[in-house]
C-alpha cells in the first residue's frame, strides 16, 4: 500500500500572508528610519552647518597659554637686578605617554638627577591640565638637551624647548629686598578664593612663577605682564601637529620697575659683613630715597626658580646666623647707646639746658646703682653723646619720664612701619606706661623707676629694625622734615612719591643741632667712634654714634666677648651721616652678635659703604677733588686691619661704649631676632 503526499493549500495560504504582512511592516519601518536620516541629514546640512563647522575647527585648533616674560627689576642707574634669560628645559606632558613610570624610567637614564625628584614629578604632571606640557628639569646643559633630542623617539610624552626663566644676575646682594620667584602652589589658589576672587588660569600653567617676596611679591601683579596664546592645530589625539601663527597671540612682557637702590652701594654693604650677620640700610637724607637695604648672610635666589634641592634648603634653615631671614626689616633688636640722641632730644623738648653739666661718678643711683662703662666726670649733652656716658642719660630720662622718650621716639620713626613696597615689617616695640598698663608684668600694670634708666639708653623693652634707624638718623641729619624712606622710584615708567606725607619735624632746629653736634664729637678724637670711623677723604667727615646692645642677661659676669659662643656675644650698633657740614646720606648698620662696642665692628662697615655714597656723589666726589685732596692708602688694605681685629678691639675708645647691666636693671632684654 503506497502512501501519497498530504497538500493543505489553506496553511500555505495563512504562511504567505504573515510573511506579506512581517515584510510591509519592516520596509515600512526601514522606509519611515530612511526618512527620518534624510531629514537629520538635511537638518544638519541646512541648519547646523555652521555650528558643527565651528566645533569641528575647535576640534582641530586650540589655544595653549603662553606665560609672559616678567618685567626687569633695575637699581636707579638701570642696571638689572632682576631679568630673564634663555633656559633649555625637559617637558612631560602625561597624555602623550604610553607609560608615564616607563617614560621618567627612561628619562632617568639620561638625566639621572631627575629620579631623585621623581614622587614630586608624577604629582606635578597628574595635576596638571590634559595636554599640558609639565616642566620637569630647567637650565639643562647644551649636552643633556641634545641627549633629551637625540632619544625623542624613545621618549613618547617627552619634549626639550628654550623659553625665559626668571634670573638674578648679583646673586645674594638682593636676595631680601627683590625677593624671588617660585611655584604656584596650592595655599596661593586658595588665598585668591578667599577673597572672593576666581583664580586667573595662568595661575595653573606648570610653567608659570609667582613673586614670593620682597619687591616680586608686592609688585606681582604688575612684574606679571599679560599671558599669550600658540594657536596650535591638534590631531585626534590631541598632539600638536602645526601652529596658526596668525592666529596666535604674544605674550606681554610685565611692567619695569626701577629701585632707588644703587647696586655699587648694595654689593659693598654685602661684603663688608664677611661671615658676620647683621644688616645695613643707607638713605639719603634729602629725600628719602633707600640707596641700599642688605641683610647678611645672605642666600642665592636663583635657586628658588626652578626649586631649593631640600639639602640645601634644610642647611639655610638650619644655620643659627638664619641668611634666610630679613634682618633689616624683620629683625628686631636693642638699639642701645645709638638711642641716646632720642633721649637728649626728649629731655631738650622739655626744656632741660644742653649745657648743664651731671657729673658722672661711673655710677648711677636709684635705689640700686646703675653702671656706667667709666668714670666721665662732668658732662653737659654734647659730651655726654660724645663719650656714651650712661649716668648723663639716665639723670635727665628719670627727670622727664618715659612718656616723653617714646613721643621723641615715635617722631623720629621708631615703632613703625613704613609703606616702601615689602610687607612682613615688624615695627618693633616703643614702651611707655600705657603700654605697660596693656601688658603688665605678672598682673602689675604699674611702670616703676627702675625700668627707665635702662629705657633711657636703649635697652629694656625698647627694640628696633635697621630700616627705623636709618630714618631716624636721616631725620636727625636732616634736621627740619621727617623723611619718609622710598624704595621703589618708578614702575612701567610713572614715578612713585615718598609713603605719607612730608612733614616738618616737631622740634625747633637748633635742638637737633645740639644732638648732631655731639654725634659729630664721636668721630673726632677721643670719641668712642673716632678710630675706625675715618673715611680718609679729608675735609669731608662722617658723624655717628655707636651702641652695643645686650643679647642676653649676664649675671655677675664678664659680658667680654673673648671665649664666648657666638649666640651669647652682644649685638653691635653704629649710625652715621656725611657729610658733617652738608648731610647727605645717612647709614645704620647692625652687626647680629658681633661683640662688644659699636665702634669696632659697626663704624668699619658703616665707613667702606659710606665713601662708595660719596665718592659716587658728583659734587662730593668735585669738591675733594678741588681741595685737591687724594686718598693716602688702600681702603682694603685699612679695612681688611680693622675688621680682622674688630671683635677683639680693647682700645680706649672701644671699651669706653659698653653699658654695664644687671638682669635686675634690663627687664625683657631682647634676645636675637626671631
Amino acid at each position: 500500500m503506497s502512501s501519497e503526499p498530504h497538500i493543505f493549500f489553506s496553511d500555505v495560504n495563512e504562511r504567505q500572508g504573515s510573511f506579506l504582512r512581517r515584510t510591509m511592516l519592516m520596509g515600512g519601518a526601514t522606509a519611515l528610519g530612511g526618512l527620518a536620516l534624510v531629514g537629520r541629514l538635511a537638518h544638519l546640512q541646512l541648519f547646523k552647518s555652521e555650528e558643527f563647522a565651528t566645533l569641528a575647527t575647535r576640534n582641530q585648533f586650540n589655544f595653549r597659554q603662553v606665560p609672559p616674560p616678567r618685567g626687569l627689576i633695575k637699581d636707579r642707574n638701570g642696571v638689572v637686578i632682576a631679568g630673564n634669560r634663555p633656559s633649555f628645559r625637559v617637558l612631560v606632558v602625561r597624555d602623550e605617554t604610553k607609560d608615564l613610570d616607563q617614560t621618567l624610567d627612561l628619562l632617568g637614564q639620561l638625566l639621572p638627577d631627575t629620579l631623585e625628584r621623581r614622587r614630586t614629578i608624577i604629582r606635578e604632571v597628574n595635576a596638571a591640565p590634559r595636554f599640558s606640557p609639565v616642566p620637569v628639569k630647567s637650565d639643562l646643559t647644551w649636552e643633556e638637551f641634545s641627549k633629551v633630542n637625540l632619544h625623542a623617539a624613545e621618549l613618547p610624552g617627552v619634549m626639550a624647548d628654550m623659553n625665559e626663566a626668571r634670573y638674578y644676575p648679583h646673586g645674594g646682594a638682593y636676595a631680601h629686598v627683590v625677593g624671588y620667584v617660585a611655584k604656584v602652589s596650592d595655599r596661593d589658589v586658595q588665598a585668591i578664593r578667599d577673597k572672593g576672587e576666581q583664580p586667573p588660569s595662568i595661575l595653573f600653567n606648570p610653567g608659570f612663577r609667582i613673586g614670593r617676596q620682597g619687591i616680586e611679591r608686592s609688585l606681582d601683579l604688575d612684574l606679571r605682564g599679560v599671558e599669550g596664546g600658540r594657536k596650535v592645530e591638534v590631531n585626534a589625539r590631541g598632539r600638536v601637529v602645526a601652529e596658526d601663527i596668525a592666529g596666535s597671540r604674544p605674550a606681554v612682557q610685565g611692567s619695569e620697575v626701577v629701585l632707588t637702590l644703587d647696586n655699587d652701594i648694595q654689593q659693598r654693604a654685602l661684603e663688608v659683613f664677611g661671615e658676620e650677620a647683621g644688616s645695613i640700610v643707607v638713605m639719603d637724607v634729602r629725600n628719602g630715597d633707600i640707596l641700599a637695604m642688605v641683610s647678611a648672610p645672605s642666600f642665592d635666589p636663583n635657586l628658588f626658580v626652578s626649586g631649593v634641592p631640600g639639602p640645601i634648603y634644610r642647611a639655610w634653615a638650619d644655620y643659627e646666623r638664619r641668611p634666610l631671614l630679613d634682618k633689616a626689616l624683620t629683625g628686631v633688636f636693642a638699639p642701645g647707646s645709638t638711642f641716646k640722641p632720642v633721649t637728649g632730644l626728649a629731655a631738650l623738648a622739655k626744656g632741660i639746658d644742653p649745657n648743664r653739666r651731671i657729673t658722672c661718678t661711673g655710677g648711677f643711683y636709684l635705689g640700686r646703682r646703675f653702671a656706667c662703662h667709666a668714670t666721665h666726670g662732668p658732662q653737659d649733652m654734647r659730651d655726654a653723646i660724645k663719650n656714651s656716658c650712661n649716668v648723663y642719660f639716665m639723670t635727665v630720662a628719670t627727670e622727664i619720664g618715659p612718656d616723653a622718650i617714646a613721643d621723641v621716639a615715635r617722631n623720629m620713626g621708631f615703632g613703625q612701619t613704613f609703606d616702601i613696597g615689602i610687607g612682613g615689617q615688624k615695627p618693633g616695640l616703643v614702651p611707655d606706661r600705657e603700654w605697660r598698663r596693656r601688658n603688665p608684668v605678672r598682673g602689675d600694670a604699674n611702670w616703676y623707676p627702675g625700668e627707665t634708666p635702662s629705657y633711657a639708653i636703649g635697652q629694656g623693652a625698647l627694640t628696633v629694625n635697621a630700616l627705623q634707624l636709618a630714618v631716624y638718623t636721616s631725620r636727625l641729619a636732616n634736621g627740619r622734615q621727617a623723611v619718609m624712606p622710598r624704595l621703589i622710584k618708578s614702575v612701567g615708567g610713572v614715578e612713585q612719591p615718598p609713603s605719607g606725607d612730608l612733614r616738618e619735624l616737631p622740634y625747633p632746629p637748633e635742638l637737633l643741632a645740639v644732638l648732631r653736634d655731639g654725634m659729630n664729637r664721636v668721630t673726632d678724637v677721643g670719641g668712642t667712634g673716632f678710630r675706625n670711623s675715618q673715611l680718609g677723604l679729608g675735609a669731608v667727615r662722617m658723624a655717628g654714634k655707636t651702641g652695643t646692645a645686650q643679647a642676653r642677661n649676664y649675671g655677675s659676669g664678664s659680658r667680654k666677648s673673648a671665649g664666648r659662643p657666638w649666640a651669647e656675644k652682644d649685638h653691635n650698633l653704629f649710625i652715621a651721616y656725611a657729610p658733617i657740614d652738608d648731610p647727605r646720606y645717612a647709614v645704620a648698620v647692625i652687626v647680629q652678635h658681633g661683640g662688644m662696642g659699636g665702634g669696632t665692628a659697626g663704624a668699619p662697615r658703616a665707613r667702606e659703604v659710606m665713601k662708595v655714597a660719596l665718592l659716587k656723589d658728583p659734587e662730593i666726589r668735585r669738591r675733594i677733588e678741588q681741595a685737591g685732596f687724594a686718598e693716602t692708602e688702600d681702603p682694603g688694605a685699612h679695612e681688611a686691619g680693622v675688621l680682622e681685629d674688630a671683635a677683639s678691639d680693647t682700645t680706649p675708645a672701644a671699651a669706653a661704649e659698653a653699658p654695664l647691666i644687671t638682669p635686675a636693671e634690663a627687664p625683657g632684654t631682647p634676645e636675637a631676632p626671631q
